[in-house]
Formats: structure tokens, sequence, C-alpha cells
């Protein structure tokens, strides 16, 4: 649970002169090794994985504070982790290809409180206007967090609990909040 609030605070307060430990160019195996991941961890992003990460593509892995790695092209962050993590897509890169990873969505009284970096309760997704998908995600699952009446997501989180366990307990936190609009990542210049 702690990993994940250093994560709301990293990217909530993020600054890249602050939090930037260093920059490096990636060797090719480790971009290999990367995508590779990327495929197992979102099979949904097999058929665009070339057209994000291009086989001559330049990528920068930069070390962050907090234990957080940030995989970049040479204009954007596309995906970060933290330690020994699964890799989440940045909701830039999210909002260009939505349909990469499993999607939840939030209520509209949810919004506000998603946007300010608040984990999502089990009563969120489960109210009038919530959705949750008919296939089951497992808990520890990164996932897309949309909102009812939005094209575009407004978080990525990771499941603290199956989505059958979210309908059935339907009490504490749903989803872990990892990032969201207009956080310190969104905003990051490198």
């Amino acid at each position: 649970y702690n990993e994940y609030k250093s994560y709301l605070r990293m990217f909530k307060k993020f600054d890249s002169k602050e939090n930037v430990i260093g920059t490096n160019q990636m060797k090719s195996s480790i971009q290999r090794a990367i995508k590779s991941k990327l495929v197992e961890t979102y099979p949904n992003i097999e058929p665009y994985i070339n057209d994000i990460i291009p086989k001559k593509m330049n990528l920068k892995i930069t070390k962050c504070s907090e234990h957080i790695e940030l995989v970049s092209s040479e204009v954007e962050p596309l995906f970060f982790k933290k330690r020994d993590g699964p890799y989440y897509p940045t909701l830039r890169l999210l909002h260009m290809y939505p349909n990469i990873m499993s999607k939840v969505q939030v209520d509209k009284g949810a919004i506000k409180f998603v946007l300010s970096g608040a984990h999502i309760m089990c009563p969120g997704l489960t109210s009038p206007g919530a959705r949750l998908p008919e296939d089951v995600i497992d808990s520890d699952t990164p996932v897309s967090i949309y909102a009812e009446g939005k094209e575009h997501a407004l978080a990525i989180g990771q499941t603290k609990m199956s989505t059958d366990e979210i309908k059935t307990v339907n009490k504490g936190i749903g989803v872990d909040n990892v990032h969201y609009l207009n956080d310190g990542l969104w905003r990051i210049n490198l």
C-alpha cells in the first residue's frame, strides 16, 4: 500500500528539475525486453507496439526519485513503473491507443476526487453510471479509469481486488490511482 502512496506523492508534486535523477539512452536489447513485457502485460497492445516503439526509435530511461522509472521517446514519456512493478502507459499514450488495457468506469460523482489523486472506492465503481467489465479483472491488474459521460480516460490505476470482489464487497478501495490527468507526470517536461 505504501508503495502506491509514493506514486501519488511522486506525481502529485512531480517536478522534472527536482525529481529526475538521470537519463540514459536505452540499449536495443533492453528495448526488446520492455516491448515483450508490455505485450505480456497488455495483450491488446500487440497490434500497436511497433507504432508506439518503432525498431529504430531511440528510447530513453529516466530514473526518478522514489524508485520511479520513465521510458520516453525523444519528446515525451510513454511508460512508467515503480521498482519491479508493471509498466503503465502514460495517459497521453493511452489517449492515442485507448484499447490497450482493461477499462473501468466511475460515476460522475467520483470525477473530482479521481482528478485530485484519490483512490477509487468500490461504491464509485458499482453505482449507477459506473461500469465494470463483464470479464473478470484480477486484483493487482493495471486498468484505465474512465468517467461516466467522458470520452477519454481520466486516470490509470491498479486493482486492489478482483472486479467480482469489488461488486460483492462494495466497500473500501477498489482501484489504486497511480496517474491522473494534470498530475506531475501529465505536465512533465523532459
